[in-house]
């Protein structure tokens, strides 16, 4: 029984890339497979890191969470009640579709964030993580797609039947970071794709897309750990200004605490609130609610949005978890629930004006 809960573990974490540890690193080629760039202050030549960030856990870590962890039961199914957007919005509106996938609509433009409609988040069609919540918005109802934001290269955010779907139905712009414009040619070879650097801005009709430092990693294999980068975005528009983070750990609030200064006033800020626990294990790439909170006054964002949960289970917490520890976060700095809204699939999120 250990040993069958092991391998079917094994093969969760290698579909999230969150397997492999010091054991991938000493199999992985020492040439990137993604990226030819030079060295910064996190990019060593091969690999992108964290600056003065904690890395990924390692193998014995991986092993001992698998043999030792206590994992909350989640339902099979939960009921969805989708949603049908309109064509554009002027101004701001987000509509959840499930994990890190949302619609934003904004100046008239129509973004998805990190888009998933397939029905495990893994490489494999039979076994990895299964979608227990059905997509907030039926594929058929998407309004005309113009861009996509693509924050790293984890199954549970870049997945490419899904992406190949859009392509062919929407031709959208793919925004992401250095080294995934590799992995999406693999199968889209006419994609079209801009990549940047943290740091780098890319406009895109009356919006410009900011590419921001967030504490993550990437991986879609046993090889090529941290080969393409990951990043955060700021939006910013006639509309005002989102905060878009598919995936970070809170690193002493290292994501939060410059974005006022570059960026002035953020409108809503959408931020990663699940899977988290155990905290021994997770802290170094996903914050947990209370952290998000903490992002969040930081940020100086006007309001909030919590993704990243109630989809796929990826780690030990109960589905629920999520909500009733963002409820007690909010609770303790005195912040209106109405500020933060943790979305689910289905929800539509007119943002109130800042």
């Amino acid at each position: 029984m250990k040993r069958r809960n092991f391998l079917k573990g094994t093969a969760l974490l290698t579909a999230l890339g969150l397997g492999g540890g010091t054991a991938a690193m000493a199999i992985s080629s020492s040439r990137n497979r993604y990226y030819g760039g030079p060295a910064s202050d996190h990019f060593d030549g091969t690999r992108f890191f964290n600056p003065g960030g904690t890395p990924p856990s390692g193998f014995s870590d991986l092993l001992k969470w698998q043999f030792g962890g206590t994992r909350a039961k989640w339902p099979e199914q939960v009921p969805v009640a989708a949603s049908k957007p309109a064509a554009l919005a002027d101004d701001l509106t987000i509509t959840m579709v499930g994990h890190a996938t949302m619609l934003i609509q904004m100046a008239g433009v129509n973004i998805l964030t990190d888009p998933v409609w397939s029905d495990r988040a893994s490489p494999l069609a039979f076994a990895g993580p299964k979608r227990v919540a059905a997509p907030g918005i039926a594929f058929a109802d998407l309004p005309r797609i113009d861009a996509i934001l693509l924050s790293h290269n984890h199954y549970d955010h870049l997945d490419l039947t899904t992406l190949a779907s859009l392509h062919a139905a929407h031709a959208p712009q793919i925004i992401t970071p250095l080294g995934n414009d590799a992995i999406i040619r693999s199968t889209i070879p006419d994609a079209k794709i801009t990549v940047g650097d943290w740091g780098h801005v890319t406009p895109f009709g009356p919006l410009s897309v900011h590419f921001e430092p967030c504490h993550h990693w990437s991986a879609r294999g046993m090889g090529d750990r941290s080969m393409a980068l990951w990043a955060a975005f700021v939006i910013a528009g006639p509309a005002g200004k989102v905060l878009h983070i598919g995936d970070t750990g809170f690193d002493q609030g290292r994501p939060y605490r410059d974005l006022a200064a570059r960026h002035g006033p953020i409108r809503a800020a959408i931020l990663p609130i699940g899977a988290y626990e155990p905290r021994w294990f997770m802290r170094g790439q996903h914050q947990n609610p209370a952290e998000a909170v903490e992002g969040f006054l930081m940020s100086g964002a006007a309001h909030a949005i919590g993704h990243h949960w109630g989809t796929f289970q990826l780690t030990d917490e109960a589905r629920e978890a999520p909500l009733v520890a963002l409820n007690a976060a909010l609770s303790a700095r005195q912040i209106a629930p109405n500020r933060f809204r943790p979305l689910a699939p289905g929800d539509v999120w007119a943002i109130p004006a800042a």
